[in-house]
């Protein structure tokens, strides 16, 4: 088994980036670029103010927030925003890690490896197993809770693998514009509509003075 050292592990959030679109992860993580709109704004709202919070202890759930996480197998480090320790019958305490997104759920997959990697570090790190957690969402605030198998499991250990390659090789992947585009932040530095493949700079200044 991989085991990553200490200064080559990399932000768990990459995972999201990387599951939406690589180029837009490269370009954050890469080359350290950063765009915020409206939707990035109340998603680092909704962040800060789940961190922000007191920890809690009700009846037989502990309540801890902004936990430090990492995994030396995975490669991963990060924050969690909250982590729920329930007591079962036993009398120990079974972590649930939980997850705040702004909007709804999203038809892909990728909120769902980033909570995923929280629970697979939270595992190595407790030496216990961890079967659910949840991702809240700001729109319909609403927990959906997510069941960690080994379809899940493998997607999360085979897109931590992803991230690794793409920092190990350096290049920020070529544009390629989606649907998708329209909602990123960064989409007036990717600029996908002028430089994406198959398009060139020049073709573009014709076709804008030809306009």
């Amino acid at each position: 088994m991989t085991t990553y050292p200490e200064e080559d592990l990399l932000p768990i959030s990459a995972l999201q980036h990387l599951a939406f679109c690589e180029r837009q992860c490269a370009l954050i993580h890469l080359e350290h670029l950063w765009g915020e709109n409206r939707l990035t704004a109340e998603g680092r709202l909704l962040h800060e103010k789940a961190h922000e919070g007191p920890d809690e202890a009700r009846n037989d759930v502990r309540t801890e927030r902004g936990v430090a996480l990492r995994s030396s197998s995975l490669g991963l480090f990060g924050i969690a925003d909250v982590i729920e320790y329930r007591q079962s019958m036993s009398g120990t305490w079974q972590p649930y890690p939980v997850e705040y997104k702004r909007g709804r759920p999203k038809a892909n997959r990728c909120d769902e490896l980033q909570l995923c990697a929280q629970a697979l570090c939270l595992e190595e790190m407790n030496k216990v197993a961890i079967p659910t957690g949840a991702l809240f969402y700001g729109q319909p605030r609403r927990r959906k809770e997510i069941t960690f198998d080994e379809v899940l499991r493998t997607l999360t250990r085979d897109c931590a693998r992803r991230l690794h390659t793409l920092f190990e090789r350096g290049r920020t992947p070529p544009a390629r514009f989606e649907k998708k585009c329209e909602s990123c932040s960064l989409m007036h530095l990717c600029l996908p509509k002028v430089t994406g493949v198959g398009k060139d700079v020049q073709s573009y200044l014709r076709r804008m003075l030809a306009e």
